[in-house]
């Protein structure tokens, strides 16, 4: 039967509204707070780290499908979404995500993935950090080799359940789109990865038994229905916010999420 108590749907809750206006505010689909804290819950409730770890990475990526819609008619209203970038980007996003979800997904541990989590979001953390200017001379890559990134993005988002700007934000800000642009831009690429990723995550788990009630295959749908309603009604409010604040605030502001959710995630992978 399913339990969905008072402390837990104000969990879930809570973490519905920081990861929406987070999904506004920097362009991530909220997945890189939802896992850590997804995991937890989930452990809470007495599933397994290994498997809490894969529930919270299919869970929080199935959100961010409805979070990038709300995130990105806020930035698309304000000229931030470069459609150009998103149609090139795309196809590849597309076979990366459903190549993760459908089948590096089930074969990694969910120790494994905590790992390769943690080490992805902090290189990209450390490269804004740096804050160093690309070369002025340097553009995009042409459409192969936007294909190519984008299967790479579409990949690692996949098998961590982020919607991507811990990638793409840093790739285009070095390829000298503006860092407003690359935030918009990463918000209307969560929604392709998202449907890619979670149609793999659908095929590797579906002869999965349930983890707990609610469960399905690697999703918990109890956690997927809140946390998408409350992230839809604030990730507007964070779209506007980062149309308001300085730019190089709003860099440093996306390191130092990415570095404290990493060192979350290593000690989470190393106490499994």
């Amino acid at each position: 039967m399913l339990d969905l108590s008072p402390l837990l749907l104000a969990q879930l809750l809570a973490l519905g509204v920081a990861g929406g206006f987070l999904a506004g505010l920097l362009g991530v689909g909220g997945g890189m707070l939802m896992v850590p804290f997804l995991t937890f819950i989930l452990e809470a409730r007495g599933v397994p780290t290994t498997l809490a770890v894969k529930m919270a990475i299919a869970t929080s990526m199935a959100t961010i499908a409805f979070t990038s819609l709300s995130s990105v008619r806020a930035h698309h209203g304000r000229g931030a979404v470069r459609w150009d970038l998103v149609r090139t980007l795309a196809p590849g996003i597309v076979g990366g995500g459903l190549l993760a979800g459908a089948g590096a997904f089930a074969v990694l541990k969910g120790q494994g993935l905590a790992l390769i989590f943690a080490f992805f979001i902090a290189w990209s953390a450390l490269n804004l950090l740096r804050n160093r200017p690309p070369r002025p001379g340097r553009m995009l890559p042409g459409r192969a080799g936007q294909t190519a990134a984008g299967a790479g993005i579409g990949f690692a988002s996949g098998l961590l359940g982020a919607g991507g700007a811990f990638l793409s934000v840093p790739f285009m800000a070095r390829c000298n789109v503006p860092m407003r642009q690359a935030v918009g831009t990463a918000a209307a690429l969560g929604f392709p990865i998202a449907l890619a990723s979670t149609a793999g995550y659908l095929i590797s788990g579906r002869n999965l038994a349930p983890a707990l009630p609610g469960a399905f295959g690697y999703l918990y749908l109890p956690a997927l229905g809140v946390i998408a309603t409350a992230s839809v009604l604030l990730a507007p409010l964070g779209a506007r916010t980062a149309h308001r604040i300085d730019v190089q605030r709003l860099k440093r502001l996306f390191a130092l999420l990415l570095l404290g959710l990493a060192a979350s995630m290593l000690h989470r992978a190393f106490s499994a």
